[in-house]
């Protein structure tokens, strides 16, 4: 084998230096007037054509179309012509955009003669004519040959002044020469959705609708938002149009989400998809940024859960317990989030703001009598936490506001990309817009109200933040979700209307345009928790190889989560709990709470006795039907994580006796 080995190296040696040599006779034939180091720039690049790479040379740069992307390469030493390369990169951009290509697929290159070197020069990457073919080769495959083909000939026509460029044909490879027949644009658009449905995560690195193409590359006059149904795109749109503002801007950018999980996967995600931008795009949940946000300015922050805990029971057993507030809702819950989400989470400080503000998505309405029983509660609370010397979440985020808005001198982000908007408090809002202001392209909000997992509401009006015409855009296709999958989620959340941080009240059972038609939803119902648990096991063993890379089990409370985590331990099945996926692939169920798996996707998901979030009563207390219908949005979340396959498992019979 060894031998055998050996002889292929030499013959393709062999082939690479017939290739080099034809590829500069063909080189001095047509650029005769151009430099030593052009024309060996340009017989490296056309080697790369006899690989399934398509080059066409125009006057100042080349366009390279293979299967790692578009690079628009310009020969020089990374200066002077970076100007020019950076105008033909933009020229590009808009030419593939009407094909669904994403700008993060275009690259500008730099090759300088005669040199050896890699490095960035702002967008540009910057390589030495002997790393130029080898750096282009190894770049991940994101094309298909045929998609090579069709974004080559359709650029052809596109770009005036470019000339397709071959190496002669009697130097390739029978199975690598061109083959006869192109695709039209709805055409390429096809396979492109084709490619996706195989391989999501990287399809849509390269491909998205030219719709949301569109919302990329848009240049905003003020703040803007994007909003759409679950399935529709609009966390890939926001990772996209961050790469696209890092491209295009000098300073730094801020993607902020409220769960802790998202930023490492959505910076896993971003690093795959633009690696030369994603040093200057931070990815951070909003509470652990403004701390150290306040750290960095000198304000010390004392944050302690567990403390601020404690001094809210304590207030809820001095104050609470006893007054008119437990005969409205005898947990004590429902007032601590009234406390976090209404009060705190909206900056209140005076009893007269709370007695009139909306409670936005709370259901139990109070008249002033009871806001005053809230009011004391809220006082107590405050009294215990500053007793105990330390700030609760809401707290980091109020100061960090009060920091933000008094501080002078340069912008710290050029913008900030906030992802699932409707989970973060008006506070949280507030201070995100503090940062950049109303700049053009500088604050984009993305989320939908529908998939709110926390109680309590803001409109963007109370924020103070402005999104006139074009500034607000709703995506309206599904690009996830196969029709049973979605009629399955949306019939849990159907006679549910929500009211949007638009103010806008909606239809639980919303029409959305689907594209993605393969699916199948599995109920399996069992009478005990033990079988169904052993059908939960062989179902997760019955999956392909290599299917519980893109699996999750989703469960509606850490509770139930410790079961099936000790569930699939004893079953020897591999799981991987979602606040320790980065985002790369692992081959492991993804473990994790309904809550956490918001921003993300899978092929398989599993939501094991997934009815106990739904109640077959319709609740006697508006607070009990705030919970229920939170639980439903939760768990229409969850539902919708689902591309190929959602296992859907219940218990009929009475619950086992606790041990």
């Amino acid at each position: 084998m060894g031998a055998g080995l050996s002889q292929e190296a030499r013959r393709q040696e062999r082939l690479l230096r017939e290739q080099w040599e034809a590829a500069r006779r063909q080189v001095r034939e047509r650029r005769g007037t151009a430099g030593e180091g052009e024309r060996r720039v340009l017989a490296q690049l056309l080697v790369l054509t006899a690989r399934g790479w398509r080059l066409l040379v125009g006057r100042g740069d080349v366009v390279l179309v293979g299967p790692g992307g578009v690079f628009v390469v310009g020969v020089g030493d990374g200066g002077g012509g970076a100007a020019g390369l950076l105008a033909a990169t933009r020229v590009t951009e808009s030419a593939v955009a009407a094909l669904g290509m994403s700008p993060v697929a275009v690259q500008p290159v730099m090759v300088a003669a005669g040199q050896g070197l890699d490095h960035g020069h702002g967008r540009i990457r910057v390589l030495g004519e002997q790393e130029a073919g080898r750096v282009l080769l190894a770049q991940p495959r994101r094309l298909r040959a045929e998609s090579v083909r069709a974004i080559a000939d359709h650029l052809e026509r596109a770009l005036p002044g470019r000339e397709a460029v071959a190496l002669e044909e009697r130097t390739r490879p029978p199975d690598q020469r061109d083959h006869d027949g192109l695709f039209d644009l709805d055409g390429l658009r096809d396979a492109a959705l084709e490619g996706a449905r195989r391989a999501p995560i990287e399809q849509w690195m390269t491909f998205l609708h030219p719709d949301q193409v569109a919302l990329v590359r848009r240049n905003w006059s003020g703040p803007a938002r994007i909003s759409g149904p679950a399935g529709t795109g609009k966390t890939v749109v926001a990772l996209h149009r961050a790469a696209h503002l890092a491209r295009r801007t000098t300073g730094r950018i801020l993607y902020v989400t409220f769960a802790n999980n998202l930023p490492r996967v959505q910076s896993t995600f971003l690093r795959t998809m633009a690696p030369a931008v994603a040093d200057r795009v931070d990815f951070r949940s909003l509470h652990s940024w403004a701390q150290e946000f306040l750290q960095e300015r000198g304000v010390p922050v004392r944050l302690n859960g567990d403390k601020a805990e404690t001094a809210f029971s304590r207030a809820w057993t001095h104050v609470g317990r006893e007054s008119l507030l437990a005969r409205i809702d005898p947990g004590p819950g429902y007032w601590h989030e009234e406390i976090d989400h209404v009060i705190k989470g909206r900056g209140l400080t005076r009893f007269e703001d709370y007695a009139v503000v909306p409670r936005r998505r709370r259901r139990a309405g109070l008249h002033r009598t009871q806001r005053q029983a809230v009011w004391e509660l809220y006082e107590e609370y405050e009294a215990r936490r500053h007793e105990r010397g330390v700030h609760d979440f809401n707290d980091v985020l109020s100061m960090a506001l009060a920091q933000a808005s008094q501080e002078g001198g340069p912008v710290p982000y050029a913008a900030v990309v906030v992802d699932e908007v409707q989970d973060l408090t008006l506070v949280g809002v507030r201070l995100l817009h503090a940062l950049v202001g109303d700049a053009p392209n500088g604050l984009l909000l993305v989320g939908d109200g529908q998939q709110t997992v926390y109680p309590g509401g803001f409109r963007l009006t109370d924020a103070g933040i402005d999104i006139r015409g074009d500034r607000g855009q709703v995506l309206r296709t599904n690009y996830r979700n196969s029709r049973q999958i979605l009629d399955a989620a949306l019939a849990v959340v159907a006679d549910d209307v929500f009211e949007d941080i638009d103010g806008v009240p909606t239809p639980g059972r919303r029409d959305v345009d689907l594209t993605y038609h393969d699916g199948d939803v599995v109920r399996v119902a069992e009478p005990t928790a033990d079988a169904h648990d052993r059908e939960l096991v062989g179902a997760l063993r019955a999956l392909p190889d290599g299917a519980l890379a893109d699996t999750a089990l989703l469960c509606p409370s850490k509770r139930a989560l410790g079961h099936y985590q000790r569930l699939l331990a004893r079953a020897e099945i591999p799981a991987r709990p979602l606040e320790q996926y980065d985002g790369n692939p692992v081959d492991a169920v993804k473990l994790g709470t309904y809550p956490r798996a918001k921003g993300l996707e899978f092929k398989n998901v599993f939501l094991p006795r997934y009815d106990t979030a739904l109640t077959d009563t319709a609740p006697e207390t508006d607070t009990a039907r705030e919970r229920a219908e939170l639980m439903r949005s939760r768990l229409f979340v969850a539902m919708t994580r689902a591309r190929d396959l959602l296992w859907l498992g219940s218990v009929t019979g009475p619950p086992a006796p606790r041990r």
